[in-house]
């Protein structure tokens, strides 16, 4: 057999492979509910030249993204992820962005902390703010120890697995006083800004229907044989919150499930772990609704199926929702064909996906700015992400409110888990958005939360 030589450094030291797995998955077993060592959220403000310590929580494509696109005034000090060679990866700049993560390699990652258990790497670091990158079903849990632990958080949408726990953690950041940023950048790149803006102010005229991507909500777990589980992965830890099921790939590594030919993130396909793309994509676009409707603080009143007596997965039925103005938001477009978002109003129609937009007639958006660069001026393969980061690091520091603060996404994702509830109770649905209920309604109702298992309920905190 062909002897193990992978190593990291750490420090001055280097550590074989087999030994940095075997040694992380000692140090970091779960552990129960913690009251965290260190609580500082009455600390002073990092000054305006100090580089924030920041700890990543998830190292899988996206932490990797998110990683290699930090401004340079974030330091990344702690990594952290279940499964112990995407951390190890990380670490050596390998996989989907080795290229992007180069630079982090030879800087940072030198002296970066390699963990397994977010809770131990919450109690044991120093930070300042962490990313949050994890499969859906941890982001909530996540954010409230980061929190209690008085951390600024940058949380990657989808915000939630259910409307009760996304509401939990409005009132946490609230009460809490830190800074949260929601992924959702299309918020700060300028020519959707712009966008937004000239629907909003009028532009086109009185909006009457948005058409967007009918995006498939997630599929129902039944039964997978049961798998080993790999070296380094903390299986228990992965399930969290949810029913702890026998280990199988299909339920969280990428490209072991295909559908219409395209690889999926295990995770990302199941209810247990996530809403599927309509939390994921469609979060995006229906925060775009919300911002051009000026609708940030409430929600629509109507959510329902588009086709009756639907006969095939309801995950794919096209839904819509109805605000109270009387504007129909539609899910109605092919979803593998990514089409932009359409606005239409009584002037005419604007056409916008992310860092871009059009209008008919053209005039109609003739100041529009030009989209942001890519290219080499950038650190990441696109230039999506980068001013949302570098807006969520200039708040941490001057204590104003993100972009995308944790309400708007709060509000933006629940659009998204009112139509996946529609889908599966196959019915139209009324939403009370002032209370989050369904008036009157006991079987829609009980969809609002999920239990939780024991020892990964959600902190009190204010």
């Amino acid at each position: 057999m062909k002897k193990d030589t992978t190593t990291r450094r750490t420090g001055k030291s280097r550590v074989g492979r087999r030994a940095f797995l075997s040694g992380l998955a000692t140090a970091a077993l779960s552990l129960p509910y913690y009251v965290p060592r260190r609580a500082r959220g009455a600390a002073g403000r990092p000054g305006a030249n100090d580089r924030l310590r920041i700890g990543v929580i998830g190292a899988g494509i996206r932490g990797k993204y998110l990683i290699s696109n930090l401004p340079p005034e974030g330091q990344v000090v702690a990594v952290c992820d279940c499964y112990l060679p995407r951390v190890e990866d990380t670490l050596q700049a390998k996989g989907r962005f080795r290229r992007l993560l180069t630079q982090f390699r030879n800087g940072d990652a030198r002296s970066c902390r390699a963990h397994q258990n977010y809770r131990r790497m919450l109690d044991q670091e120093k930070l300042d703010a962490v990313i949050i990158a994890t499969p859906d079903h941890h982001h909530v849990l996540a954010a409230m120890l980061a929190l209690r632990a008085g951390l600024d958080v940058y949380v990657e949408k989808a915000l939630s697995l259910t409307i009760a726990e996304g509401r939990k953690l409005v009132h946490a950041v609230k009460h809490s006083g830190r800074v949260c940023q929601v992924g959702s950048q299309n918020r700060s790149i300028p020519i959707n800004q712009f966008g937004c803006e000239l629907i909003r102010t009028g532009g086109i005229g009185k909006v009457s229907l948005i058409e967007l991507s009918d995006y498939p909500g997630p599929m129902v777990y039944d039964h997978l044989p049961t798998e080993p589980v790999p070296d380094g992965l903390d299986w228990e830890l992965f399930c969290g919150p949810t029913s702890l099921r026998p280990h199988n790939r299909k339920l969280w590594v990428k490209d072991e499930f295909k559908i219409d030919g395209r690889s999926w993130r295990g995770w990302d396909l199941w209810r247990s772990y996530s809403g599927h793309l309509m939390t994921n994509w469609g979060a995006h676009s229906v925060d775009m609704v919300q911002l051009a409707l000026g609708t940030d603080g409430t929600g629509p009143v109507e959510v329902w199926p588009l086709v009756d007596g639907h006969t095939g997965e309801m995950r794919f039925c096209p839904v819509a929702v109805r605000y109270e103005s009387g504007v129909e938001v539609r899910f109605v477009f092919p979803w593998a064909n990514k089409q932009p978002w359409e606005f239409h109003g009584e002037k005419g129609k604007m056409i916008m996906s992310r860092n871009m937009l059009r209008t008919e007639p053209a005039d109609l958006a003739a100041d529009a700015p030009a989209p942001i660069r890519t290219g080499p001026d950038w650190q990441g393969n696109s230039s999506d992400v980068v001013p949302h980061l570098q807006n969520w690091i200039d708040c941490i520091k001057s204590r104003a409110t993100p972009n995308a603060p944790v309400e708007v996404g709060h509000r933006s994702v629940t659009i998204c888990h009112l139509a996946n509830i529609a889908r599966e109770l196959r019915r139209k649905i009324r939403w009370d958005a002032n209370t989050e209920t369904f008036p009157g309604d006991d079987e829609a109702n009980a969809l609002l939360d999920r239990p939780r298992r024991k020892g990964y309920e959600l902190p009190e905190i204010g």
